[in-house]
């Protein structure tokens, strides 16, 4: 990505949470996504006992599964706009409303610390990898999920592949997204001292009306202007785009969900 970082906050210069639709958005990726994020999340030993932190949790999905299916005993649920959290009130689910990128942002130790397409839209992401684990208890777990490109200089020239690249730099130039970095996440895991570490891609499939699909329709409607400033698209080439995707001509690969996790050691382990 060439585009120069840019400093608008997600929230504020795009995927407003007062705009219509904008939780519906969030549930299509959370359809797409959230089986995948809970089978790991319970491989990695979440269920009774435990106090979970979600950070960015959106509309709670994945806060509510964890009481609900893996029986933990309390999730806080931390995002810098609420609204949505609370229109769903469970015993056991916690809500804070507050800025992670803000020092000391929240409190205690957790079994786990979660957070999902998150870190890759906020600056000073290798400090925020270390705050999150330190707030991981000995014993706990640190999972991270966040998108990475999939497309290459070799991926076929598409109505969708055009649109996903004017989106990723439309977005890295007016809020910051990077997901470049993302596959650095094992190294940046180790380094902060958890141990052992180990990551997995999930790619869901391209379907015509399915949740993902609408998901990307509507994350380009609310990311238009910032996709037409990177003068790769036009108006007409994202109507072709959300077209396109809607066809049973579409052949092409999603953006992937890239998940790592790692261990914080007992107290007097190596």
């Amino acid at each position: 990505m060439s585009a120069v970082p840019g400093d608008g906050r997600y929230g504020e210069a795009v995927f407003r949470p007062e705009q219509a639709g904008e939780g519906e958005r969030i549930d299509f990726g959370a359809l797409a996504y959230d089986d995948i994020t809970m089978a790991r999340l319970r491989a990695v030993g979440a269920g009774p006992g435990w106090r979970c932190l979600d950070v960015g949790a959106g509309t709670g999905t994945v806060s509510r599964r964890l009481l609900d299916e893996a029986g933990v005993d309390s999730v806080l649920a931390v995002d810098r706009d609420v609204r949505f959290l609370r229109e769903r009130p469970l015993p056991g689910l916690d809500v804070l409303e507050a800025d992670i990128t803000a020092p000391d942002f929240v409190s205690g130790r957790f079994q786990l610390v979660h957070a999902r397409f998150v870190l890759m839209h906020v600056p000073g992401r290798e400090r925020l990898i270390a705050a999150l684990a330190e707030l991981v208890a000995p014993g706990g777990v640190l999972v991270l999920s966040d998108a990475v490109d999939l497309t290459s200089d070799r991926t076929p020239a598409t109505p969708y592949s055009a649109a996903m690249r004017a989106m990723w730099q439309g977005l890295r130039a007016t809020i910051g997204t990077d997901v470049s970095w993302v596959p650095s996440y094992p190294q940046l895991l180790r380094g902060v001292g958890l141990k052992p570490v180990a990551a997995e891609l999930h790619a869901p499939p391209l379907l015509p009306d399915s949740a993902l699909s609408r998901f990307w329709v509507d994350t380009w409607e609310r990311s238009r202007a910032a996709m037409l400033a990177t003068g790769l698209v036009d108006d007409a080439a994202v109507d072709e785009a959300v077209e396109y995707l809607g066809s049973e001509e579409c052949a092409a690969l999603s953006a992937g969900m890239f998940t790592v996790w790692g261990r914080r050691p007992e107290e007097g382990t190596g």
